[in-house]
């Protein structure tokens, strides 16, 4: 059987929850993408790892259900917005910067066209489920982005 996902790496890249109650597009594709091994994507997610693809929030139009959306506002970190009806993880928010937007890479509707540069937060990373030696940088704690732009500009 063939995969079903075809790459749509043009705009506007379009997704949404399982249930399908929340949809969304992105008028400009992802920035960059990156692995999170932290405690809280971990529980969040109910997975090993949280893929997310970073966005510039005046490119994300909520199409449908924006009143379906659930956040969860940790005391310190990204806040967490989830579809109120299935609770699948939508997006992050990161209230110290409303400029960016973590689009959970699964809740595309196809290829959206950048793959995951790096590994945050490994050490945070459970003994069942070890960071994969794929040559990506590592960062034992959030990824300095910084630095990160810095190097991609050079590449």
């Amino acid at each position: 059987m063939a995969p079903t996902d075809e790459k749509t790496t043009g705009a506007p890249l379009t997704g949404g929850c399982m249930c399908g109650a929340v949809r969304w597009e992105l008028s400009a594709p992802p920035i960059g993408a990156a692995y999170c091994h932290c405690t809280r994507c971990r529980r969040r997610t109910g997975s090993s790892v949280s893929v997310s693809a970073l966005v510039a929030a005046d490119t994300l139009t909520i199409t449908a259900g924006e009143e379906l959306l659930r956040a969860y506002a940790p005391e310190s970190g990204w806040h967490k917005y989830f579809c109120g009806e299935c609770g699948s993880a939508v997006l992050t928010r990161n209230p110290e910067d409303a400029s960016l937007v973590g689009m959970r890479m699964g809740g595309f509707d196809g290829d959206p066209g950048v793959r995951p540069a790096f590994h945050q937060f490994t050490a945070y990373a459970p003994a069942w489920a070890p960071v994969p030696d794929d040559g990506l940088p590592r960062f034992e704690e959030r990824a300095d982005y910084a630095k990160l732009a810095e190097a991609a500009e050079r590449d």
